[in-house]
């Protein structure tokens, strides 16, 4: 029985002066207890819009949505006391200390005053925020204001933990490590709701991944079968020098099933192929007969962003203001 669960959701807004928005289409979706399921998708696919309906910050027009059987709509204060939410921007006082912030969510919880700083000494050794626990977060770098960002959602061990991109704008050292934090939750039973543009952390931390479009779900399982799902390998070359890029992708075109693609740099070409051992023999003996220098040649599996092109017909990062705007 999923322990997350959304069916037919739908949200429409009527931005001023502009057509009317729907945020959410139709959407369905299901997440199985202590597991990671990451929302995919481009800006303005409806992931943020998503999350705010199964955190009880805005209602659906229609569809229903529950946690654990508790519906999202109907018994608010009940779904609010079992999850905790992360979302885009770090949601702290600036003007407060780290532990002061982590003890004024435990005191907001009603924890006590006891119990609150017991949980923000806790939190802080977690994080490894202890050197900084006295200083104001306005001092703070954008790495530990998402971390105390995320300790301040698991001060009551919530059961549900709902991300909303979490490690937008983080160096990759600080992205890492909130990775690691987000494994170890999980491994502990923690059921996770991860949204992200970022198709690495999806595949490095997901269970299981929605593909989000238009407000609906395009397509949902694991990255493997996903991957599978749009079928072929790639061979791709990355070459010495852009000047033997046209040359590499005439070679590529006699074996692909699809296009070549080609870089910005124009120094990697690569090609969808049906026998990737066969045409990967095939174009390195092109290349060596024609004198095209390489750096690297080898067979890719589709990449999740090989699946969402396929499904939606653009990247996932692609731009948008929906999203914002919702």
């Amino acid at each position: 029985m999923a322990f997350i669960e959304a069916r037919d959701l739908v949200k429409s807004y009527t931005p001023k002066g502009a057509p009317i928005v729907h945020a959410l289409d139709g959407l369905s979706l299901s997440v199985p207890q202590g597991t990671v399921t990451a929302l995919l998708g481009p800006n303005g696919a409806g992931k943020t819009t998503a999350v705010k309906v199964l955190t009880t910050l805005i209602r659906a027009d229609s569809g229903a949505a529950s946690i654990d059987g508790i519906d999202v709509g109907e018994r608010g204060d009940e779904v609010r006391r079992m999850i905790g939410v992360s979302g885009q921007y770090a949601a702290v006082d600036e003007n407060l200390t780290g532990f002061e912030n982590l003890d004024m969510v435990g005191r907001l919880y009603h924890l006590g005053a006891k119990e609150s700083r017991r949980r923000a000494r806790e939190l802080i050794d977690v994080f490894d925020l202890t050197e900084a626990m006295n200083r104001p977060v306005k001092g703070f770098s954008g790495g530990m204001r998402r971390r105390i960002d995320l300790a301040g959602a698991l001060v009551i061990n919530p059961r549900v933990l709902f991300l909303d991109e979490p490690t937008t704008g983080l160096d990759p050292r600080s992205r890492l490590g909130l990775w690691d934090i987000i494994t170890k939750l999980v491994s502990e039973g923690t059921t996770v709701l991860l949204t992200t543009q970022y198709l690495e952390e999806a595949d490095r931390l997901a269970d299981d991944i929605a593909v989000i479009d238009h407000g609906k779900v395009i397509a949902q399982g694991t990255s493997d079968e996903l991957k599978s799902s749009i079928g072929g390998q790639r061979v791709a070359l990355s070459l010495v020098t852009e000047n033997d890029s046209d040359a590499a992708v005439e070679i590529l075109r006699t074996v692909g099933s699809s296009a070549p693609e080609v870089s910005s740099d124009r120094r990697s070409v690569a090609v969808t192929v049906a026998n990737g051992p066969a045409a990967l023999r095939a174009v390195l003996a092109q290349t060596e007969e024609k004198n095209i220098r390489l750096h690297d040649a080898g067979m890719q599996r589709p990449t999740l962003d090989d699946v969402f092109l396929q499904l939606t017909g653009h990247a996932a990062t692609l731009n948008d203001e929906q999203d914002k705007a919702s």
